[in-house]
């Protein structure tokens, strides 16, 4: 990685090629994210309002969530790394964001190190450039602060890295490491359920990399911290009532009533879908045929990454653990990626909603130093000429799609970049105006849909409190119960609307029967109504 010089008296290490060019490929994909994180980009929405408002909360000390309000599940971990920030500087969108930021900053990072353990210099360099690229899809999943993924892939790295280092002998302080590891997964527990596959296979390659310690004090320094990392579940879970603890709120999630699609219908929306859509091959409104053949590939690419696991084990055997744990580790994010895509497809979302549900397959680029490892292995066996005509054909096809992979990637994130941030911008401003107008010249408490109330509460820093209601207005999915008594309490609360939605249809029928009109204004495609009487027809 660093080969080290004398400057001044003192040896300093200096980076070789393939780390140069991968921490120049990693600033340009952090300083790509920044511009986005400064614009607002992706949209901001009152899903993310939630966690900042919660970081609000906690900066002021108001509140210590444990999960998302409304819910027992989706851990708070990124409220908590915002609120310093939001106590510093003010509730805002780029605040906020910038946590999850520097979290993927580490996951490149730690990304690039596994990688050149694994594998080779230049793979890491080349898995650092197609990870600093991002259309919507993908930076959406690293940017917003919607709960979990931001936090445990670079989790799941560290672990990965542990156990590679415990089996090497290169840990110092190997105990701490342990802990280090039990804390992880703790975290990660509380923080999100999808990252469960991984960390099974990490820690699977934690026992087989140091099982003999762990039968001792090892073993209760990795279980204390595992209960360090869980402890704010745990203490939630004493607390809650019957049905609502971890256990029983996982079984109902994972197990949601329905009508199931067939299994075709779910295997065609995770592959052909929701891969490309997780890797960065498509647009956010989906894939074309064209863009659909890395999901068809994947599959293939998983049993070729197992096999070469496989031999590369069997012929390490005999050798000291530290040389034999690099097929193990590749093995073992060969599985997460093969457990968290058959949990995906077992679910219908993957038929019935696979564009809006991509989200959950983003873990798998974890996995990506195993997937794209037998494709490197060809292409660089064919560039070597070191062996026949079948290799160097194999060679070929190899490099094509390692080419295709990346051009793909780059055309569709310049298409974002150049045209795709438009409507983002314009969603934003209209969401500012409309939060500006409310705060300006009131009224200070409203009625709206889910997807504008908490929103508007974040962008007015609560000087405008905001309560849901659903379409037919009645009341909504409101998170934050203190929001909706505060409403409810108004003499003269407003009704905030999308201009000609069902919301606004309601309300005009509901005020035709008052005398005299509402007072009406137009404000960043909403209408603003202000009637005499407050309009509650659950009342």
């Amino acid at each position: 990685m660093s080969d080290p010089v004398q400057q001044g008296g003192r040896w300093r290490p200096r980076l070789d090629r393939p780390a140069l060019v991968a921490l120049l490929l990693g600033v340009a994909g952090v300083a790509y994210r920044l511009v986005l994180t400064l614009f607002t980009v992706p949209v901001s929405n009152s899903d993310e309002a939630t966690f900042g408002l919660a970081a609000l909360h906690i900066a002021q000390g108001r509140e210590r969530p444990v999960f998302l309000y409304g819910q027992h599940y989706m851990g708070m971990l990124e409220s908590y790394l915002a609120a310093p920030l939001i106590a510093l500087a003010g509730p805002s969108w780029p605040v906020l964001r910038l946590p999850m930021l520097a979290l993927y900053a580490v996951f490149l990072y730690l990304i690039y190190r596994l990688t050149r353990r694994l594998g080779t210099p230049w793979f890491a360099a080349l898995l650092v450039g197609l990870l600093a690229l991002g259309p919507e899809r993908v930076v959406r999943d690293q940017l917003t602060v919607v709960g979990g993924r931001p936090e445990v892939k670079p989790a799941v790295l560290l672990m990965l890295l542990i156990a590679g280092g415990l089996a090497a002998g290169t840990v110092r302080r190997r105990w701490l490491a342990v802990a280090l590891f039990g804390l992880l997964v703790g975290a990660s527990v509380w923080s999100d359920w999808l990252i469960l596959p991984y960390l099974l296979v990490a820690g699977l390659a934690l026992l087989w990399a140091a099982w003999r310690e762990l039968v001792g004090w090892a073993g209760l320094l990795l279980v204390g911290g595992f209960l360090v990392g869980v402890a704010p579940m745990l203490w939630d879970n004493l607390r809650a009532g019957p049905g609502d603890d971890s256990l029983s709120v996982f079984r109902e999630v994972s197990t949601k009533a329905g009508p199931m699609p067939p299994w075709a219908d779910r295997i065609r929306g995770g592959l052909l879908e929701g891969v490309p859509l997780a890797h960065g091959l498509c647009p956010v409104d989906g894939c074309g045929r064209w863009q659909q053949w890395f999901g068809l590939l994947y599959p293939v690419l998983l049993v070729a990454a197992a096999a070469l696991a496989v031999v590369a084990y069997r012929r390490a055997a005999g050798r000291p653990r530290g040389e034999r744990v690099g097929p193990v580790v590749q093995l073992a994010l060969v599985v997460g990626a093969a457990l968290t895509l058959l949990s995906y497809v077992r679910t219908p979302l993957a038929a019935t909603s696979p564009l809006d549900n991509a989200r959950y397959l983003s873990v798998l680029q974890l996995s990506l130093p195993a997937v794209l490892w037998p494709l490197w292995v060809a292409a660089v066996a064919c560039w070597r000429g070191t062996v026949g005509a079948l290799g160097r054909l194999t060679g070929a096809l190899a490099t094509a799609v390692l080419a295709a992979l990346t051009a793909t990637t780059v055309l569709i994130t310049v298409l974002f970049a150049a045209s795709g941030t438009a409507a983002s911008r314009t969603d934003e401003r209209g969401a500012r105006e409309l939060a500006t107008a409310l705060r300006t010249d009131g009224p200070p408490e409203v009625y709206g849909d889910y997807w504008t109330c908490n929103r508007l509460i974040f962008n007015t820093d609560e000087a405008v409190v905001c309560a849901v209601l659903d379409g037919d207005l009645s009341p909504g999915q409101n998170r934050y119960q203190p929001y909706w008594r505060h409403v409810g309490r108004a003499a003269r609360p407003g009704y905030v609307v999308e201009i000609d939605s069902p919301m606004e249809r309601r309300l005009r029928h509901l005020l035709a029967g008052q005398p005299g009109a509402a007072p009406v204004r137009e404000v960043g495609g909403y209408r603003v109504y202000h009637p005499d009487a407050p309009v509650r027809p659950w009342r």
